[in-house]
């Protein structure tokens, strides 16, 4: 049921685990005397995946801190706690035991962040005994129909272009009609390798209050057998909390950032890198006011444009651009599997039992810290699963299980554009396919690994070098055309059938070697 409430009738207004923000458009008109606001820990939100547990963790101790916030402001908080008698275990069960058990004439919610709950939602407003309104979160920088008005004339929908259509909306980073420095884009100075000797400074870590111990005992207690550690936790669950760590980013970190943004080393999970995407997700953090400070820092000559401009492309650029591709494309997205990948996901990306010393780094800072940097996500583990031909499902799964920042609408565009390229190039315009020569510029992790960086055959050799010629081969025919892949395609022909052949046979027994068997059907 939809519709207006007779004036004056009590309100119930939804506030999700994404959604911890003031400017919250579900509570923008909230009557303190009348209304009430329901929050709920449900099992199927912590469950759908086996979410890592310092992730479930975060999200109940940002719920219990933001529903204190609002209850010292008079407002009436029907709380369910995990463990809560009669809790339904679902957003649309605890609504509509709510309806039940109080007096309210309208449901008020603002839209979720993933298609699935947005579904059983539509459902329940349908159904309800009261209106439901449902909201659009206009927390975000540019609004669904902003995205599909740009979408609508494109042939190709490219980030880059939608980047620039932001940054002039915005004004960010503009020189009058121009972008500030006369580039739009400074990647290509963003990509230095960590001088030796150099060492990532020190990073403010927030050490966990009352409520956040509640929340990691009730989830170790609740959740033992998911996924990652939670004694290393140390991220903000209060607007507070994470105001402070991104103020000692732009006022520390930032200058350094655009240089090192893309290079790894080993024991050192936070480089120069935000560390504020769990706070941007949760609601803690106003993404265009940080990026608005970020340039504030640039126009004060605190830190280079390649920093900022860097910095302000992740937020105002991918973020939006994924969240509008998202809703664009789904449900029909979460389907796509250009490459018709067909293999299981290896142990080791659960277990980091591996010689690969940089697979091993990554899953480690995953498990301990439910977070690696985004050159870690793209060029590790997801160049490893896409050339192993690792069944696109089973690396959603993983990305969102593994990471505190992970939604669906940020992480499968992300996987199945960016990492894996099931999408077929709708976000990508390659496969970001890459031998260990990459991860060698990028990163100290060779110089002590088991396998051998130059190698190319054989179980000594990198395993990113035994899978890259055949990727591209097993991929010739949906591949071969792409203007992008032209040279690494002249190579392959270059090497001749025989040798083709021979490297086809030599990715096939790098896949069984590392796990990647053929996937049981799930039918």
């Amino acid at each position: 049921m939809s519709g207006p409430a007779p004036e004056g009738v009590a309100v119930l207004r939804l506030v999700l685990g994404d959604q911890l923000s003031d400017s919250l458009a579900g509570l923008g008109d909230l009557d303190p005397q009348r209304d009430a606001v329901l929050m709920a820990e449900v099992r199927d939100e912590a469950t759908y995946v086996r979410h890592h547990k310092q992730k479930i963790a975060l999200t109940f101790a940002a719920m219990r801190a933001f529903a204190a916030r609002l209850t010292s402001r008079g407002v009436e908080v029907r709380y369910v706690r995990i463990d809560a008698p009669g809790n339904t275990h679902s957003i649309v069960g605890e609504l509509q035991r709510a309806l039940t058990e109080g007096v309210f004439g309208k449901v008020v919610l603002t839209e979720c962040g993933e298609w699935r709950l947005a579904e059983a939602l539509k459902a329940f407003q349908l159904d309800a005994s009261v209106p439901v309104e449902i909201r659009e979160d206009t927390r975000f920088i540019c609004s669904h129909d902003r995205f599909r008005r740009w979408a609508a004339d494109k042939r190709e929908l490219r980030m880059e272009f939608f980047y620039r259509e932001m940054r002039r909306e915005t004004g960010l980073l503009m020189d009058g009609a121009q972008p500030e420095g006369g580039r739009w884009n400074f990647d290509a100075e963003n990509r230095r390798k960590l001088t030796r000797g150099l060492r990532p400074p020190d990073r403010l870590r927030t050490p966990p209050s009352a409520t956040t111990l509640e929340a990691i005992e009730d989830v170790r207690r609740l959740f033992p057998a998911h996924f990652g550690e939670l004694d290393t936790f140390g991220w903000p669950t209060t607007a507070e909390e994470a105001e402070a760590v991104a103020s000692d980013f732009l006022d520390r970190i930032l200058p350094a950032f655009g240089d090192w943004q893309d290079a790894m080393s080993d024991g050192e999970p936070w480089m120069w890198h935000g560390l504020i995407s769990t706070s941007i997700n949760l609601g803690l953090l106003d993404p265009l006011d940080i990026c608005r400070r970020a340039e504030a820092v640039y126009r004060a000559g605190n830190a280079p444009l390649n920093a900022v401009e860097g910095f302000i492309r992740q937020i105002l650029g991918w973020r939006e651009y994924m969240r509008g591709m998202y809703w664009l494309k789904v449900p029909e997205y979460r389907l796509r599997n250009a490459l018709d990948a067909d293999r299981e996901l290896p142990w080791f990306f659960w277990s980091g039992e591996t010689d690969m010393a940089c697979v091993a780094e990554v899953v480690g800072t995953s498990r301990t810290n439910a977070y690696a940097h985004h050159i870690q996500r793209l060029m590790v583990t997801g160049n490893l699963a896409m050339m192993l031909g690792v069944h696109p499902d089973a690396v959603d799964d993983w990305y969102m299980t593994v990471y505190a920042d992970a939604y669906e609408w940020v992480e499968m565009p992300n996987t199945r554009g960016m990492a894996t390229f099931a999408d077929g190039g709708i976000v990508g315009s390659k496969p970001y396919a890459a031998s260990g020569a990459y991860i060698n510029r990028m990163s100290d992790y060779c110089g002590g690994c088991r396998y051998d960086v130059k190698g190319k055959t054989g179980d000594g050799a990198c395993p990113f070098n035994r899978l890259y010629w055949g990727f591209l081969e097993r991929n010739r025919g949906y591949l071969g055309g792409n203007i992008r892949l032209a040279m690494p395609y002249r190579t392959l022909d270059g090497f001749g059938e025989e040798k083709r052949a021979a490297l086809l046979k030599e990715a096939e027994a790098a896949r069984r070697y590392l796990g990647a068997t053929p996937r049981v059907d799930r039918g």
